[in-house]
């Protein structure tokens, strides 16, 4: 659905997304708080239905301590933490990965998927791991750490009209293992910029209703839709919840001029 309006987006939007995203890997060794004192990426089921997360990514700077000490809230709490990444192998390596899968079973965390969160209960302490955009060879070649580690995670895709046959074979099998496919647009466009540049119909139109409806049209059941960028406002949340069941949005725990903390208060 690339419409005349697309080559306007790309001049308003993506130069200031890559300025942020090159700030973001230029500043990894700034301090940070740890994780557990980031209220935002904790849910207690509370029913609430906007969620944030933080990174794994090593541009990040989230270190390993920190990542332990929000699993070790989690646990101590009942709450889910709710973490992402990217690449595996890339962005975040897999020995990462590993480390944070070791230490959330050390821990007796449970795993939860997106579609476990929107269903709701039992309350427990868990760890919700989520994989964006279109990675997935990496993602299908994590299947045996995933399955060494009983952890069921969720994949949020993008460009999945774009996915070869065997790409979309791979995460039909990763859905098979029992993961969560879900939404996260259809050409990753920052949704506030489109929004702002364009109008929220054409959004909902060109990027978020196309990659909700091709999974269904391929037999998944997407119940929820991650902001690319995290970037989002309370008129995209109310549009987006009567299409899904949650939102997730991202936290930096820096401040930049680039960068305002996308979470809801």
């Amino acid at each position: 659905m690339e419409r005349g309006r697309g080559v306007r987006y790309d001049r308003v939007v993506w130069r200031p997304a890559l300025a942020w995203l090159a700030w973001l890997a230029a500043s990894a060794a700034c301090s940070r708080p740890p994780l557990d004192e980031i209220d935002e990426v904790f849910y207690d089921w509370d029913g609430r239905r906007v969620l944030c997360a933080a990174n794994l990514d090593e541009a990040a700077g989230n270190e390993l301590d920190s990542v332990r000490s929000g699993l070790a809230r989690a646990a101590e709490r009942g709450e889910v933490i709710s973490l992402y990444a990217h690449r595996p192998g890339g962005t975040v390596s897999v020995e990462r990965i590993e480390e944070v899968l070791d230490a959330a079973d050390q821990l007796g965390l449970d795993f939860v998927t997106y579609d476990d969160l929107a269903a709701g209960g039992p309350p427990r302490a868990a760890l919700s791991l989520s994989f964006d955009d279109a990675h997935v060879d990496e993602w299908f070649g994590l299947r045996d750490a995933f399955d060494a580690h009983g952890a069921r995670v969720t994949f949020f895709v993008s460009r999945y009209d774009r996915l070869s046959d065997a790409r979309r074979d791979e995460l039909r099998q990763l859905a098979d293992d029992g993961h969560a496919i879900e939404a996260h647009g259809l050409r990753h466009l920052d949704a506030p910029a489109y929004v702002e540049a364009n109008g929220l119909g054409a959004y909902l139109d060109d990027e978020a209703d196309p990659s909700i409806d091709l999974l269904r049209a391929d037999g998944y059941d997407p119940v929820a839709f991650a902001y690319p960028f995290g970037t989002r406002t309370g008129e995209l949340d109310r549009a987006l919840l009567e299409r899904v069941a949650l939102v997730r949005s991202v936290t930096f725990s820096v401040e930049s001029p680039l960068i305002s903390d996308p979470c809801p208060e």
